[in-house]
């Protein structure tokens, strides 16, 4: 997702899918006096009443995609996960609702425990809620969206869910890319790239930059779909 305004070269040397699935594993979760009460890791700070709005194109369509931290808080496998809305607008109608969960351990690591996904069409009718998952039912297993001191070449599963095909996972490229919003800019953005075993032509970006978070989303393969962040509020 996410139109950006800075220009990310394609990375020529990317993991087979099914090797760095074979690779990777999802780390056992911390015990429930092992989470901190807030999400406040630099990289990817999530504090309740921020409201993080994008803007770009998907599928050809102009979009704005806004992210809702709530006060809310449901606890998954132990964690106080915090509860995120996610309302993608395309064409002027709401296209996506999900909500995300995610909590952050002590050592601040953030974990990703979930997510209640669902597409609709121009009348508001859902269309599948493929992609919906939440650890610990039916073998789903959380994993680490963002971990808490990223170092090139870290990567992991964000989430494993195989009978709801959700397995995506990430690995970071770089602390010094550049990065260039109307929110923010930077040149020691946090540059990743985000594959899935499910969809193994398919090649995201996503810039980071500290103390603000996600910033750019970018498809690389197939490349039809770009969104940036363009405001960043508090309430």
């Amino acid at each position: 997702m996410r139109r950006t305004l800075v220009a990310i070269g394609v990375i020529t040397a990317v993991l087979s899918t099914s090797t760095a699935i074979a690779s990777l594993h999802t780390p056992n979760l911390p015990g429930p006096s092992d989470w901190a009460n807030r999400i406040n890791n630099k990289w990817f700070p999530l504090l309740p009443g921020t409201v993080f709005t994008y803007a770009g194109k998907k599928d050809g369509k102009t979009g704005r995609d806004v992210l809702t931290v709530t006060h809310l808080h449901r606890t998954i496998e132990g964690a106080p996960a915090t509860i995120i809305y996610d309302r993608l607008y395309l064409a002027g109608y709401l296209a996506e609702r999900t909500t995300d969960w995610y909590a952050q351990d002590k050592q601040g690591n953030v974990w990703y425990l979930g997510e209640s996904t669902a597409t609709l069409n121009a009348q508001g009718k859902v269309l599948s809620t493929e992609g919906s998952w939440l650890a610990g039912v039916g073998g789903a297993r959380a994993g680490i969206y963002m971990p808490a001191h990223p170092t090139p070449s870290t990567q992991g599963l964000q989430e494993y869910y195989l009978a709801g095909h959700a397995a995506d996972q990430y690995k970071v490229l770089s602390l010094h890319a550049h990065a260039s919003t109307p929110a923010a800019s930077t040149s020691h953005a946090l540059l990743t790239q985000e594959t899935s075993m499910f969809e193994p032509g398919v090649l995201d970006h996503k810039l980071y930059i500290a103390g603000v978070g996600d910033v750019v989303e970018q498809s690389i393969k197939p490349g039809n779909e770009t969104f940036t962040l363009v405001s960043v509020r508090h309430r």
